[in-house]
């Protein structure tokens, strides 16, 4: 059959094809928690959002993630809560050249832990010892790269106060470890991130505590949390650190009905996620709406007053 016949015998059925809804997913690095869990988000969509091609783009996170998002170059993301909140403000400094007024929000995910992992032999203990030595600190204008800046200050640690500042993506970072080029890694993921456990299994590691103290003078979005101990191997005690809340966040140009599919999509899948990442098992629809620092889209609003919630006006 021909293309005009198609068409025609299709119109003539009632029944024109859909246009496909692409969603193209902004990630992370590949050795992060965002990139699993964003091919895990593809294959659900895929599943349960009718003609989707959802696409998966690894990235340098959070903060491109957001850039991308404002220019339309995706329709759901993930991102750190302190640089969703400096994106929604235009924070120079932290990468944005002004406010993303386009951002909108899908909903709280899981918290990001701030772990600092140094070398046994680099004779790291405290935050206080990181002076004088080398330190990765994540890719530049990165979320984690952001979160550096921010604890090192609340310790009183400046990077003129490192003898080297490496800005590498997790991976690569712990490449140098293994090789002795670097004395320690700074890293903002979910618990057990991958390139953390091949760290800890390939040389032996400390996992340096940030203090409570350190933590409550940051503030807010930072909060007291634990690192649980054998979440790396060696780590033989529980070690006390930082937490700031992930969000997934979309643009003000998706449709509130692909919005709403995504939504609801992502919080009826939990398991699904948790499987492909043990950081999404803290994951929950009763705390999907906690410290949102944009506005949420009107889409989800409405997946969560479906659920009983009650979206902020």
């Amino acid at each position: 059959m021909g293309v005009v016949a198609a068409i025609a015998a299709s119109s003539l059925l009632g029944a024109p094809a859909r246009a496909a809804e692409f969603i193209n997913i902004l990630t992370g690095g590949t050795s992060g928690v965002y990139y699993p869990l964003g091919v895990a988000l593809s294959k659900i969509f895929t599943e349960k959002i009718p003609d989707s091609r959802p696409s998966v783009q690894a990235t340098k996170a959070s903060v491109e993630n957001l850039n991308l998002l404002q220019q339309g170059k995706g329709e759901i993301a993930f991102t750190l809560g302190d640089s969703l909140a400096d994106a929604w403000n235009g924070k120079e400094e932290a990468g944005f050249k002004g406010k993303l007024d386009k951002l909108r929000g899908i909903g709280a995910i899981y918290p990001n832990y701030i772990q600092i992992v140094a070398s046994s032999e680099s004779g790291i203990k405290t935050l206080a010892d990181l002076k004088g030595k080398r330190l990765s600190v994540g890719a530049p204008k990165s979320g984690t790269e952001l979160n550096a800046r921010t604890i090192l200050a609340g310790a009183g640690i400046s990077y003129d106060d490192l003898s080297k500042v490496e800005y590498l993506p997790f991976a690569e970072s712990v490449e140098l470890m293994k090789n002795r080029q670097l004395d320690a890694t700074l890293q903002s993921a979910g618990l057990g991130v991958a390139s953390l456990r091949d760290l800890a299994s390939s040389v032996s590691v400390v996992v340096v505590e940030i203090p409570q103290a350190t933590v409550e003078k940051v503030g807010l979005p930072y909060v007291p949390a634990s690192i649980p101990a054998g979440t790396y191997t060696g780590q033989d005690a529980a070690v006390p650190t930082a937490a700031v809340v992930n969000y997934l966040v979309t643009q003000s140009e998706v449709s509130d009905d692909l919005a709403y599919a995504m939504t609801k999509a992502v919080y009826e899948s939990i398991d699904t996620l948790a499987a492909a990442h043990s950081a999404a098992k803290a994951i929950k629809l009763e705390t999907a709406l906690s410290g949102l620092p944009v506005p949420l889209h009107p889409g989800a609003a409405r997946y969560f007053k479906e659920k009983g919630l009650n979206p902020p006006q």
